[in-house]
């Protein structure tokens, strides 16, 4: 469909996109908002489980056009390439978020969010074992590997959920006063006070929901397919392309809702949409496996696990900036912020490298 375009003309169909995909992310978050408040659903279940899964519709709809085309590799390269610029996105949303304040993670400090990214970290160390089986480790349609890492995922968002609950740590896992403008617990009754008061009906909010969810995943198909063909019309690595520049535009909405979880004042919401999705992303390995009806995993390359370690690098880093909270910042942002921005950039040096030796 893209192929046979001009540049200019792929450039604009990849920019209006990636604005499509941002506008639908702000419908989506505020959207998932009113319906968790008005079904009782829930930050867990409204928040790490819906909006994780709606802001990787973008993802969703690669992964699975490429499962049908029989393109493994592409539906590898789309879920375990996006983990790290999504983390990234964590950057952006100190920097911008919090502007001068404090560090984002000083001011999200909770052992749940721990336990998200250690989630995240479990994932990926499967995906990485799985990558390493025979394509012929699978059992009708469904490969051991990608049902392990589904199996970790509801097991983990079970944990989570019970740790939001209760956690034997003093004050619940939560850190001391200072860490927050607000006291614990505010904002979430501001959320529900403001879905409330939203006019419309459930009704209209679920259809406005389901568009914006029609929109990401259109919009999502027009940033692969457009940006595969401009790729190849600058001579640039389909690999290093979709890891940077196509990972960062599939990743706008998770921009557009941290950046609105911040403004609310909830920063916990904000790192758990990103922690979340990250999570959530190796379990589309178990959805491409069904629909090709072959082991995806195994289809891994060399930039594939390099692109896993990155982004598990990436998330270590966030979780020691957790437990320790450094207040200071640098360059605008925290200081584990520039650390994972600079571990992000080298990272892009090593890809080049790698990419270069193919």
């Amino acid at each position: 469909m893209f192929a046979h375009l001009s540049l200019p003309l792929l450039l604009l169909a990849f920019v209006a996109a990636g604005v499509a995909v941002w506008i639908a992310g702000i419908y989506l978050s505020n959207t998932t908002d009113v319906l968790s408040s008005r079904f009782g659903l829930g930050q867990a279940l409204g928040g790490l489980l819906l909006l994780a899964i709606v802001t990787n519709l973008p993802e969703l709809a690669i992964t699975v056009s490429a499962a049908l085309g029989g393109h493994l590799d592409i539906a590898t390269g789309n879920i375990l390439g996006g983990i790290a610029i999504q983390t990234v996105v964590l950057v952006l949303l100190d920097v911008f978020g919090l502007g001068r304040q404090d560090a984002l993670t000083y001011r999200a400090a909770s052992l749940v969010l721990v336990l998200e990214g250690l989630l995240v970290l479990a994932v990926l160390a499967v995906a990485v074992l799985g990558s390493q089986l025979p394509d012929t480790a699978i059992v009708a349609r469904v490969p051991p590997a990608a049902l392990l890492i589904f199996g970790l995922w509801v097991a983990g968002l079970w944990l989570v959920g019970k740790a939001r609950k209760d956690l034997p740590w003093q004050a619940l896992g939560t850190a001391p006063p200072g860490g927050r403008p607000e006291p614990k617990g505010t904002a979430k009754p501001k959320k529900d006070e403001k879905a409330q008061q939203k006019p419309g009906s459930t009704t209209q909010t679920i259809l406005v929901f389901v568009a914006a969810a029609g929109v990401t995943l259109v919009a999502g198909v027009v940033l692969e397919s457009s940006g595969d063909a401009i790729a190849g019309h600058l001579g640039m690595s389909g690999v290093l392309f979709g890891s940077t520049v196509l990972a960062a535009a599939t990743s706008l909405p998770e921009v557009s809702t941290g950046l609105a979880s911040i403004r609310l004042g909830d920063y916990q919401l904000a790192v758990s949409d990103i922690f979340g999705g990250n999570a959530f992303l190796p379990v589309l390995f178990l959805l491409a496996s069904v629909i090709s009806g072959q082991a995806v995993l195994p289809h891994a390359g060399k930039t594939d696990l390099y692109l896993t370690g990155l982004g598990m690098l990436l998330t270590c880093v966030y979780l020691f900036g957790l437990l320790f909270r450094p207040r200071r910042q640098v360059a605008g942002m925290g200081l584990d912020s520039l650390l994972v921005l600079v571990f992000y950039a080298l990272g892009v040096v090593g890809l080049i490298v790698i990419s270069g030796h193919h």
